[in-house]
């Protein structure tokens, strides 16, 4: 064991967080701490690395464990050193040495024949080489680059940097510390979708332990072996990643609540017996029996819902034109960088659209030119009968200090009651008398979630969000994610929960060169798309200039057309129509084969060009040359009918409707 719980009991005030819980980190594990907002996930973390106290049993430590702890209090720390020097900060015992052997060696200059002297700068020296001291600079660059920052960015002050950036710096140099145990309070929440996938890719070959508390299940999926959930006051355990928890945890349940019933029946069969019996002299013995056998009974608990089973409904007044938006040759840049060039895009009345990419490319700057909030160069038409809701974590200075929440949310026009209302902020996690606090005692993430809730009950037929799955847990993601599927208005958001996305988004957009690239399909299809273009790419590089210069064409959209999913909205798919395209996509495959071994064919003849004797036998070397030659010619041959059978196969899947 690393480190852990023994029957720990713990309370705020009258509060209890966990009773007579145990929990043993052992190596190698990596677990999810998972839970309802307020359950306790981040306190158990601050039980473990000794920043609580519990009031009953005790957190065990081994000797040597390290423990590395990321938490939004780490803000706090400030800095006039470059982001580099900060990540640097992670190799203490390898800068102590670097300053050691610099000074042993100016006292070596000075004294050639100290013997001692020598002897401490060949040890500090061995050392150092034995930490692998001498790649720190390469693996802290390395690192920062991972999670999202420049070349330019590393010689950059700390300081200079904002609350999100900072915390990558941290976790930069936490990782590089490499602890025993890594416990990660929401590392995605400060990350785009480039350095999430790169953390997940560093992690999975971790070789200490990593806690994450995360609501974001697709990283959880791919992170995690072990769930932890605090439920009840309790810690329940479940061997296995999110999506197993979610089964197992659905199992457990309707086992718990059959035992429940069963023992409540037994129970009332016994009491009734008792109260029948008790005052006869000839029963009364039994019945005190089965009386004491029932005060001994350990009574199973009644499986409690946490939270009600309450569903977010959006409304919508009125039905807009076919076109929402129009962005015309769009053009945004500022001092040292250009966003937009010459760009175009369309929203059409039904897109639930995703802005997705690295962070700085421009995707909040594209929502507010939508939204009409940020200046440009360029033609944005907003088209007829639009009524739009915007929200973004910098609309909270709209809110009413003054007002409670309830009052804020009632002044927004609806016909709702307030039994509604208070239902809804339920979701977002306001239940009984938080509705009567004033926003001006919230925290920065409760004010978010009041602002939310605003936009969600605006009617609004075109909803604009800023990664509104902040500050909210797994529960309220899904209730939103579920809402916003049945919303009958236009969406576009951006979001780094890949899980949100999956679930909302019918089309993708990203700005690739300064242009706005659309995907018409959702998030798991984007992603199989951008493979499958990347595995061509490297396998043809000219051949996919065509291709992949078309992210929004039919066949780069949808699956492959089978017998299994041959079935449109509109109805079945004409069978010559499919059985001409399987033929198409099986010309291609053979294509790409053919391609890859004339490939390694001409990296054979590139080999034997490469062997200085052939040069001195005249008809060899001509016989070599022709050959290199007519292979070169064949393979741009197949190049470019590689290029006319793509094209066909994108004209045929265009027919699918």
């Amino acid at each position: 064991m690393l480190i852990g719980l023994q029957n720990v009991t713990f309370e705020f005030g009258a509060r209890v967080i966990v009773s007579e819980a145990t929990w043993h980190i052992q190596p190698g594990e990596r677990i999810g701490l998972i839970g309802y907002n307020g359950t306790g996930k981040s306190t158990l973390l601050k039980l473990l690395v000794g920043q609580y106290t519990p009031s009953k049993g005790t957190v065990e430590k081994g000797r040597d464990t390290t423990i590395g702890y990321l938490h939004q209090d780490l803000l706090s720390f400030d800095t006039s050193e470059t982001i580099t020097e900060v990540a640097l900060g992670a190799f203490e015992r390898v800068r102590a040495l670097e300053k050691e052997i610099e000074q042993l060696g100016i006292e070596l200059e000075a004294n050639p024949e100290d013997n001692d002297i020598l002897i401490k700068y060949t040890d500090a020296l061995h050392e150092i080489d034995v930490l692998d001291g001498y790649n720190i600079q390469h693996k802290a660059e390395e690192v920062l680059h991972g999670l999202g920052f420049t070349t330019a960015d590393l010689a950059r002050p700390y300081k200079e940097f904002s609350g999100g950036w900072r915390m990558r710096v941290l976790l930069a140099k936490m990782i590089l510390q490499a602890p025993d145990v890594l416990l990660l309070d929401e590392p995605t929440n400060h990350l785009d979708l480039p350095s999430i996938e790169w953390l997940e890719k560093y992690l999975i070959h971790y070789k200490g332990s990593v806690v994450i508390v995360s609501h974001d299940k697709f990283f959880l999926n791919k992170m995690v072996n072990k769930i932890v959930e605090v439920y009840q006051q309790q810690l329940n355990f479940y061997t296995g990643d999110y999506a197993y928890y979610e089964v197992e945890k659905v199992q457990r349940v309707e086992i718990q609540q059959r035992a429940f019933e069963n023992q409540q029946d037994y129970i009332r069969q016994q009491e009734k017996f008792i109260e029948r019996f008790k005052a006869k002299a000839s029963k009364a013995a039994q019945a005190q029996s089965i009386q004491k056998r029932l005060d001994r009974l350990e009574v199973i608990e009644d499986v409690q819902i946490e939270r009600p089973n309450i569903r977010i409904n959006f409304a919508v007044d009125k039905t807009p034109g076919k076109v929402l938006v129009d962005l015309k040759g769009i053009n945004k840049s500022y001092p040292k960088q250009i966003i937009l060039e010459n760009a175009f895009a369309e929203i059409e009345r039904g897109d639930k659209i995703a802005l997705i990419g690295a962070n700085g490319k421009g995707k909040s700057t594209l929502l507010r030119i939508v939204a009409g909030m940020e200046t440009y160069e360029g033609e944005r038409v907003w088209g007829h009968n639009v009524d739009e809701s915007f929200y973004a974590q910098h609309q909270l200075e709209s809110l009413n200090l003054n007002n409670t929440i309830l009052q804020e949310v009632q002044e927004c026009g609806t016909k709702k009651t307030d039994l509604e209302l208070r239902a809804l902020l339920g979701c977002f996690l306001f239940g009984g008398d938080d509705v009567d606090k004033r926003i001006k005692v919230l925290s920065g993430g409760e004010k978010a979630r009041v602002a939310l809730t605003k936009t969600i009950i605006s009617k609004a037929n075109f909803l604009m969000l800023d990664e509104p799955t902040n500050h909210l847990d797994m529960v309220t993601v899904e209730l939103l994610a579920e809402a916003l599927t049945k919303y009958d208005g236009s969406i576009i958001l951006v979001s780094h929960d890949r899980y949100f996305i999956s679930k909302t988004a019918n089309k993708i957009w990203e700005i690739e060169d300064e242009k706005i690239v659309e995907f018409k399909g959702n998030y798991t299809e984007w992603v199989e798309w951008k493979e499958r273009m990347a595995k061509q790419k490297a396998a043809h590089p000219e051949a996919t200039k065509v291709a992949a210069s078309k992210p929004s064409t039919v066949a780069e959209k949808k699956p492959a057309v089978t017998e299994q999913n041959a079935e449109t909205k509109s109805g079945p798919i004409d069978k010559e129509l499919q059985k001409q395209i399987q033929k198409l996509q099986k010309a291609i495959a053979q294509l790409e084969h053919n391609i890859e071994v004339l490939n390694k064919e001409k990296v054979a003849i590139e080999l034997q060009m490469a062997d200085p004797s052939i040069y001195s036998d005249v008809s060899k070397f001509q016989s070599i040359e022709k050959s290199y030659h007519d292979k070169n010619a064949l393979i741009r041959s197949m190049n470019k009918e590689y290029e006319m059978a793509f094209n066909d196969l994108v004209e045929l899947e265009s027919k699918i409707k």
